[in-house]
């Protein structure tokens, strides 16, 4: 089942859910003429689109708000602070094409920030969901729950069936004692077949789908890290603020010493293209991670 068909069922269950865009239409084709009123297009305005949702969510709806990520996050991030996050409503924010996904798009559009903006913001629960199954198998439960969320949108075909779908769980896919991978979103393919590499070769490896960075599964950060002689944790994301600083202030939380070697957009934007194309010059395809992983051990061996 694809995320529309999904949602709009969801709705059809609930007449509390509206669905709402900022003129991004592409995650949610076909809802108009399901939902009818309970679906509004805002137009390119997402203040508006944020403002308008927590006042459906102050007369009890539970919007979901479309619009691309970097815009939704950016633009109308006072809004979704003061508006949604201050109150706590049950506002569901859906940043469409984020981090690698934004392709052809030069630096405006690259959302690459919006998990640290996102996180930052009191009562606001985050969804990074590794593939379109992924999102639909979590789409339920992040609906249902009374926090305001930011949501991930990544509609890129699964590289393997996921397990069932728990709220601030990690999915363990493989377990191993010589690296582990700490992963979310879109780049999961990647760093699934990074894994795969990484067994051909000998190598035992754990890989961590970290669905929710917030909450976060903590308590399986901390056993890969124990369990494992390196943590790598892989993002379309800055440094500051993603995946890696949440890990390395779990682990320093829990007075945990252990190395963390971080696969990132370095403080940096990516050069556009098409995916194949973004993921090779930043050599974050399967084989490129393979390769920076088996570096960086032997780095670790040489100290």
């Amino acid at each position: 089942m694809d995320y529309p068909t999904a949602l709009g069922d969801l709705a059809a269950k609930d007449d509390r859910i509206m669905v709402l865009t900022a003129e991004n239409r592409v995650p949610v084709r076909g809802l108009p003429e399901r939902l009818g009123q309970r679906f509004v297009d805002t137009g390119i305005a997402e203040q508006t689109l944020v403002g308008m949702s927590a006042g459906l969510a102050l007369r009890g709806r539970i919007p979901v708000a479309h619009a691309l990520a970097a815009f939704l996050t950016m633009r109308a991030f006072e809004f979704i602070r003061t508006d949604v996050g201050v109150s706590g409503l049950p506002v569901k924010l859906v940043g469409f094409v984020p981090g690698v996904l934004s392709t052809a798009n030069g630096p405006t559009h690259q959302a690459l920030e919006d998990v640290a903006l996102m996180s930052g913001i009191p009562n606001m629960r985050v969804f990074c969901p590794a593939d379109a199954e992924d999102l639909v198998l979590g789409l339920e439960a992040v609906l249902a729950d009374p926090a305001p969320w930011y949501i991930r949108y990544v509609d890129r075909r699964a590289a393997m069936p996921h397990a069932a779908f728990e709220l601030g769980r990690g999915e363990v896919v493989r377990r191993g004692t010589d690296v582990g991978l700490l992963v979310y979103g879109a780049l999961f393919r990647e760093a699934h077949e990074a894994a795969s590499r990484l067994a051909a070769l000998g190598l035992s490896v754990r890989l961590v789908n970290l669905r929710t960075l917030k909450p976060i599964d903590e308590d399986t950060i901390v056993t890969t890290a124990e369990t494992t002689r390196l943590v790598v944790t892989i993002e379309d994301h800055f440094r500051a603020g993603g995946l890696y600083s949440i890990v390395a202030e779990t682990l320093f939380r829990r007075r945990i010493r252990t190395p963390v070697h971080a696969i990132c957009l370095d403080d940096r934007w990516f050069t556009p293209g098409s995916l194949d194309q973004v993921l090779e010059t930043e050599r974050l395809s399967g084989a490129h991670l393979a390769a920076r992983v088996t570096a960086a051990l032997e780095r670790k061996h040489e100290r």
